[in-house]
């Protein structure tokens, strides 16, 4: 499910999409557009070069900071912009996430298909579980769930107190 990313246009001989590095290799908040070469159903999408966190997995969702372009795992009551890990990005390393088209988010084991997605008290996934305060604008559940993932339909979300469904 968590594709095969080929970034296209001039920075295609960049850091593989799906790879992490302890070595910054191109600026922070850098945006993509890469197509899944492996794949006919994800298409296009869109990704952002950020710093990793402790303990991040693949398909994990985070909050990112602009001015830093740090990560953290997203969870309930969380706000800003939101984005998915395409690889094991952990401290003081840096990787590609995903911010638009067809990707594969964790969720928690109810999450059903074309449902409107939510933070979660337990960090990095999301659910399709009304919870006021933690509507996920711009995602919604794309698939069934396959190992604990589940794809899902993206266009640069984010998370504010204020939003709700």
């Amino acid at each position: 499910m968590a594709g095969n990313w080929q970034a296209t246009g001039a920075l295609a001989s960049g850091q593989p999409m799906d790879d992490n590095s302890t070595t910054q290799t191109m600026p922070l908040g850098t945006i993509v557009t890469a197509t899944d070469i492996g794949s006919d159903d994800r298409g296009f999408g869109e990704f952002i070069y950020l710093k990793g966190l402790a303990s991040t997995a693949v398909g994990e969702v985070v909050l990112y900071n602009a001015d830093d372009f740090s990560t953290t795992l997203a969870v309930a009551s969380g706000i800003g912009p939101v984005a998915v890990s395409l690889s094991a990005c952990v401290a003081s390393q840096y990787g590609w996430y995903q911010i638009s088209g067809k990707g594969s988010a964790l969720v928690l084991t109810g999450f059903a298909d074309n449902g409107n997605c939510y933070l979660t008290g337990t960090a990095g996934s999301i659910d399709d579980q009304d919870v006021a305060g933690d509507y996920i604008a711009n995602m919604k559940g794309a698939s069934a769930i396959s190992g604990g993932l589940a794809d899902v339909e993206m266009s640069r979300p984010s998370v504010a107190d204020a939003l709700d469904d």
